[in-house]
């Protein structure tokens, strides 16, 4: 190896590493982004499933609104644990020109993983009542 090949060889030692955190630092954040906008849209869906099953509850033949937000709660209960920071309610309401049932959950989403500062988050759940002809 010629003198001047070497030198340049030598240049070279620890560019690898450069690269890599000059990378890492772009990369990192946006992998933990995406992460975070994941948890939050799959917490935002079970939300979503719940409160419709809530209303389908309570829109059940000689059911009340109440039972609905308590089948709503017991669902988040099982699925997030009891210290889940959400409030349920449940109320008559129309749903295309027939009496139904609205479920409404507001929760506090942690954004980072499951600790830190919180997103508010709302989501609701409609069902159209039974009733005997």
């Amino acid at each position: 190896m010629s003198a001047v090949s070497r030198r340049q060889a030598r240049d070279q030692r620890g560019s690898a590493i450069a690269d890599f955190v000059l990378v890492a630092i772009v990369l990192v954040p946006i992998v933990f982004g995406v992460l975070q906008l994941a948890l939050i849209w799959h917490v935002k869906s079970t939300l979503t499933a719940a409160a419709s099953e809530g209303a389908h509850f309570a829109a059940s033949y000689q059911r009340t609104d109440d039972q609905g937000a308590q089948r709503t709660r017991t669902l988040i209960d099982e699925t997030f644990g009891t210290d889940f920071d959400d409030t349920v309610t449940a109320h008559d309401s129309r749903v295309d020109g027939q009496p139904g049932v609205e479920v409404v959950v507001h929760a506090r989403v942690p954004v980072l993983a499951f600790w830190g500062p919180t997103v508010a988050v709302e989501v609701h759940g409609h069902a159209i009542r039974e009733v005997l002809p």
